[in-house]
C-alpha cells in the first residue's frame, strides 16, 4: 500500500512539474491545455484540474482518476477508495480527462498524454491539415507526416477514440485533432511534453517555408533511416 501511494505521490509530482514546460515554451494559454500520466502498474492515471491557472498548481491538486476518468479520493489495501484523501474534492479533473483515459485504456504502452492549443499547431488543426514530413527533425522525432484526426466534441470519450483511431495507423506520437488542437503521447508524461514541444516547433517551421515556396518532400525511404537511427541508436 505504501509503495502505491509512494508511487502517486511522485507521478503528482512530475505531472504538475511538467505543466511549466507548456508555459515555458508557450504551448498554452491561460488555464487551457494539460498534462497527464498513467500510474505504472495501476488502472489510474493523474491529470491537471480543470479551471486552474498554471501559477497556481502544485502537486496535491492534481486529480487522480480511474482509467474511466473518474476521481479516485484514496485506496485500501484491498483496493477500496476509502483510506487516503487526494487533492481538493472540490476541484474536478479537466474537461479533456475523458479522452485521456481512453487513451490509456486503448493504449496500454502509452505512459503520458498531452493536449495544447499551440498557435501554429492548431493553425494546422483548423485547416484539417496533416503535417508532411519535409524536415529531417520531423523523420526523426515523428516518422512522417504529423496526422489529422477527426472533429469531436468534448465531454465524452469521441475525442479519445480519434486519437487513438488516428495514431495506431501512425508511427507519430502527435495527432492533430480537426478545429480543436494537438494531443500528444509518449511512453511516460515527460516524452509527451516533449513530443508537444516538437510538434509545435515544425508545424511553424513548415508554415513559414510555405510562404516562401513549395517545401520540397523527403524520400520515404530516408524518413524510415531517420526515425530508425533517432529511436534506436541517437542518444544510447
Amino acid at each position: 500500500m505504501s509503495a502505491l501511494l509512494d508511487t502517486i505521490a511522485r507521478v503528482r509530482r512530475e505531472v504538475c512539474e511538467l505543466h511549466a514546460e507548456l508555459t515555458r515554451y508557450q504551448l498554452v494559454v491561460w488555464t487551457a491545455g494539460n498534462v497527464s500520466a498513467r500510474v505504472p502498474g495501476h488502472a489510474l492515471m493523474v491529470i491537471k484540474p480543470s479551471g486552474v491557472s498554471y501559477d497556481d498548481l502544485t502537486p496535491d491538486l492534481m486529480v487522480v482518476t480511474d482509467l474511466y476518468g473518474i476521481p479516485v479520493s484514496g485506496l485500501s489495501a484491498g483496493g477500496d477508495h476509502d483510506l487516503v484523501e487526494w487533492g481538493n474534492p472540490a476541484l474536478r479533473p479537466s474537461s479533456d480527462t475523458a479522452a485521456h483515459a481512453y487513451v490509456y485504456r486503448h493504449m496500454p504502452e502509452v505512459g503520458g498524454v498531452v493536449h495544447t492549443h499551440s498557435t501554429y499547431a492548431t493553425a494546422w488543426a483548423a485547416r484539417g491539415e496533416a503535417i508532411p514530413c519535409v524536415l529531417t527533425m520531423m523523420g526523426d522525432e515523428f516518422g512522417g507526416t504529423i496526422p489529422v484526426g477527426p472533429f469531436a466534441l468534448i465531454g465524452d470519450d469521441s475525442i479519445g477514440r480519434g486519437i487513438v483511431e488516428t495514431l495506431q495507423a501512425s508511427q507519430s506520437p502527435a495527432v492533430l485533432m480537426q478545429n480543436h488542437g494537438p494531443f500528444t503521447i509518449g511512453k511516460d508524461a515527460r516524452s509527451a511534453v516533449k513530443a508537444a514541444v516538437m510538434c509545435e516547433e515544425v508545424a511553424r517551421t513548415v508554415h513559414i517555408s510555405r510562404q516562401l515556396g513549395e517545401p520540397l518532400p523527403i524520400d520515404p525511404a530516408k524518413i524510415e533511416a531517420l526515425y530508425a537511427r533517432y529511436q534506436n541508436v541517437y542518444g544510447r
